[in-house]
C-alpha cells in the first residue's frame, strides 16, 4: 500500500464509501504474522470447522492474493494453523483473513505474511473437505466477492470492488 494508510484511503474516497464500492470490515479481527500491512486481490472460501479446502488453496501459488475465509465465526476450533501459514508465506500469498480461529500463534507470528482472525484456539478442525470456493461471503458486516481487493493495516481492513490507485 505504499505508505498510504487505510484511514487515508477512507478520507480521500468518501464517494466510494457512499457508493458501496469501498467498505470497511467491522473491527473484530486480531492481528497475527509479521506483516501488519498487506493488500491484494481476494480469493473467497466458505467452510465451517473444517480446514481441508484452506490447506488446498494455500498449497497453490498465491501470486500476492489474499485468502478470505468465512469460517462461520466459529470459536470452537482452529481452522488455520502454523504449517499452512508457512506454506502460504512460501507460496507468495499476501495474507489470510479468517472469520474463525487459528492456532500455533507463535509459529504464525514468525511468518512474513499478514494474518487476521477472530481469536486463537488450541483444538484442531475437522478434515472432511466440505465447503464452497469462490463464492460471495459475508463477514464482519460486509459482503465480499472473489476478485475484489483487500487492504489491511493496523487501523483496519478495507474491501474495494477494484484495485485502488493509492
Amino acid at each position: 500500500m505504499a505508505l498510504v494508510t487505510t484511514a487515508e484511503v477512507c478520507d480521500a474516497n468518501p464517494q466510494l464509501i457512499v457508493g458501496g464500492e469501498l467498505r470497511a470490515l467491522q473491527p473484530v479481527f486480531q492481528i497475527y504474522g509479521r506483516r501488519p500491512v498487506f493488500a491484494g486481490p481476494i480469493v473467497t472460501l466458505k467452510v465451517f470447522e473444517d480446514n481441508v479446502l484452506i490447506r488446498e488453496f494455500l498449497e497453490e501459488k498465491g501470486n500476492g492474493r489474499v485468502l478470505v475465509v468465512d469460517g462461520g465465526g466459529s470459536l470452537r476450533c482452529a481452522i488455520l494453523g502454523g504449517n499452512p501459514v508457512v506454506q502460504a508465506q512460501n507460496n507468495g500469498w499476501a495474507g489470510i483473513v479468517v472469520n474463525g480461529c487459528i492456532r500455533d500463534v507463535d509459529e504464525i507470528n514468525g511468518c512474513d505474511i499478514g494474518v487476521r482472525a477472530l481469536a486463537s484456539h488450541p483444538m484442531k478442525a475437522n478434515k472432511k473437505g466440505i465447503g464452497e470456493k469462490h463464492v460471495p461471503i459475508a463477514i464482519a458486516g460486509t459482503r465480499i466477492s472473489d476478485g475484489e481487493w483487500l487492504y489491511a493495516d493496523t487501523d483496519g481492513i478495507l474491501i474495494s470492488r477494484t484495485e485502488l490507485s493509492v
